[in-house]
């Protein structure tokens, strides 16, 4: 496909890491070829010396690796507990006086908790919900904000073996109540509200509507943020007050390494949300393994995921990957833009941040407020660029590589799943990047672009993505419904089908373009909407955009486009034609919209994805399936 190999050619310039990557750098381009061929060809072995080298175990396992079909287990019998892993070892290896978290606000305000602090104020919280009579295996569901207590809340839970199930603040009553109810939590956890843009957000009343008529929960606790003070219900309980006379000492649940750690829900494009189920062992050791070196994390580090916990980003990536490192992470609550959009970058600046990680939704907001904004900061700390939750078109790689990171530092471009728990596919800081390209597997992980037999398809044609076999932080099950977990593992041959559509280079380079309901089929070719997204942002007036398929009774299917366009720019049929022939010179004829729809905004997940099957349903007048992770 001529059009295809057009924007693939164009993507595929090398930029090779900066100086000051290199110079630090834990791994370099070579080692990490060398142990990743060591990974693929003795697994186990690989795993195991990881495993004991890295993480704490209070009784080593019996066997690393056992594979029946479509189930898994790692490190069989091995007893650990994630937060030693994440705070005792740290505090008593010196380290208590390191500051864990920097928490911020909207206005500025900030609290900083050391890892000693944290682990006793962990250790309260732990010893609380013991005396509501949780203990290991319970449910535990948290509806907080972006505050240091719920971070704190999660690892209480973990400390106990109570199983977590964070719900981010935002979702609606109803689909707080089917996540509670699906989950059979016997507790509740929450606060009085969030600030976003200004606003007070009430969250206690959304839990008052999602709890009616659940018998089975027994207690709320509520955090009551400053200024307020409710009159609780009788099943109600002050957060402070539930902890205030708990010991600061918990000795921390044996938990066997396939013990279930969380529950976390995530949206198929039909039926209710999975839970997907991670367990223990496997997934602080892969969390902890992909933080140190696809971050590139150092003893003097400054760490910033800006995900929230609600998400799986939240969960490995600002809770137990950055913890069992030992590395500071900051902590941002409320909106990205607001007070103005200068704010991240003024944190940056503030707190001299080098690592700092968020998604291609993020990039492409601010690059509609433009570069004068991040101008006016001295960036000059960063060393490494994250992107997660999407694929990140080209043409905001090279604005975050320029307008971020000036030119200077690495962008790790990271794909993964809910599912996967942790990086798949990426490049490590040392490793040349190709913008819009994910990147190469990381260690142990064979990935394979195939087409629906299994079979590899050529280089730089469309597939599916496949994993061909399991890895330690993989998801167990989904929670009560063993068949949706079946599935991932029976779509395509025995590998696990991750949904998404991608391309394999000659050099082995992964890019993703973006889910399989996600590619249009025109007049018999494959055209990844990512691909064409990517097209129309090039056009210097759109600021972001989707396309989806529609029905062509002569082209199988025909594409519609929706469009934001950039502030102060004014519609018009020659704009409309404008952005046509953009697409034209990017991607060829067949790529073109035969219709552009301009829009105020995009469905989007809170976690930033455009649901474009949302888009789709709605033009075609069909149900609009699960909207629960809808953003508005």
């Amino acid at each position: 496909m001529a059009e295809q190999n057009e924007i693939l050619l164009k993507i595929d310039k090398i930029y090779n890491p900066p100086e000051k990557v290199l110079k630090k750098a834990l791994i370099s381009k070579e080692k990490f070829d060398e142990l990743y061929e060591k990974s693929i060809k003795d697994t186990e072995n690989f795993w195991e010396k990881l495993a004991e080298k890295e993480l704490h175990w209070f009784e080593k396992w019996d066997k690393v690796f056992e594979w029946n079909y479509p189930t898994y287990k790692w490190f069989i019998n091995g007893k650990l507990n994630i937060t030693y892993n994440c705070l005792d070892r740290h505090v008593e290896n010196g380290k208590r006086n390191k500051i864990a978290y920097i928490w911020t606000d909207e206005d500025g305000n900030e609290k900083k908790y050391t890892y000693g602090e944290l682990l006793e104020l962990v250790n309260k919280i732990a010893n609380g919900l013991k005396s509501l009579g949780i203990k290991k295996g319970d449910r535990v569901v948290i509806y907080m904000p972006l505050v240091i207590e719920q971070l704190a809340t999660m690892l209480a839970c973990a400390r106990i073996g109570a199983i977590h199930s964070v719900v981010y603040a935002g979702f609606s009553a109803s689909a707080l109540k089917m996540r509670i109810e699906d989950a059979k939590a016997k507790i509740v956890i929450t606060s009085t509200w969030t600030k976003r843009r200004g606003k007070k957000i009430d969250l206690k009343s959304v839990v008052d509507e999602a709890v009616k008529e659940l018998d089975f929960v027994e207690k709320i606790v509520v955090l009551q943020r400053e200024g307020d003070n409710l009159t609780l219900e009788e099943n109600e309980i002050d957060f402070y007050k539930l902890i205030k006379n708990q010991s600061p000492n918990c000795t921390p649940e044996i938990m066997d390494a396939e013990d279930p750690l969380f529950i976390l829900y995530t949206s198929g494009s039909t039926g209710k949300p999975k839970g997907v189920l991670h367990t223990t062992g496997g997934y602080n050791l892969y969390t902890h393994i992909t933080t140190k070196y696809v971050f590139d994390i150092h003893e003097d580090d400054i760490f910033w995921c800006t995900a929230d916990p609600g998400w799986i980003t939240g969960h490995s990536y600002m809770v137990y990957g950055p913890l069992s490192v030992g590395v500071t992470s900051i902590i941002a609550e409320g909106a990205p833009d607001y007070p103005d959009p200068g704010r991240w970058w003024s944190i940056i600046e503030k707190y001299r941040v080098n690592i700092f990680y968020t998604a291609p939704t993020a990039i492409r907001l601010f690059m509609k407020y433009g570069e004068q904004w991040p101008a006016k900061y001295d960036l000059s700390s960063l060393r490494i660029l994250g992107s997660v939750g999407e694929p990140i078109n080209p043409e905001a790689w090279i604005w975050y590589y320029e307008n971020i990171g000036r030119k200077n530092c690495s962008i790790v471009d990271t794909w993964w799943q809910t599912e996967t728990g942790g990086h798949m596919i990426t490049t490590v800081p040392a490793y040349p990047q190709k913008p819009g390209k994910a990147g190469k597997p990381f260690f142990g992980i064979e990935a394979d672009v195939v087409d629906k037999n299994g079979n590899p398809v050529k280089p730089n044609e469309v597939g599916y993505l496949v994993i061909k076999k399991p890895w330690p932080s993989a998801l167990r099950t989904c929670w009560g419904e063993p068949e949706r977990f079946n599935k991932y593992w029976s779509e395509i041959s025995q590998y696990y089908f991750a949904g998404d559509m991608a391309t394999k280079d000659e050099d082995g380079y992964i890019m993703i373009l973006g889910r399989a309901d996600d590619v249009i089929n025109v007049s018999g070719h494959r055209i990844g909407t990512a691909e064409v997204e990517s097209a129309l942002v090039a056009h210097e007036a759109v600021a972001e955009a989707a396309v989806i398929g529609i029905p062509h009774e002569i082209k199988g299917e025909s594409i519609k486009a929706f469009v934001i366009l950039k502030q102060g720019i004014e519609i018009t049929d020659e704009l409309k034609g404008d952005i046509k022939q953009c697409v034209r010179k990017e991607l060829g004829s067949l790529a073109v919209p035969d219709e552009i729809e301009f829009v105020e905004k995009l469905p989007k997940t809170r976690s930033g994805k455009i649901m474009r099957r949302v888009l789709k349903a709605k033009e075609l007048g069909m149900p609009l399936g699960d909207i629960s992770t809808l953003e508005d």
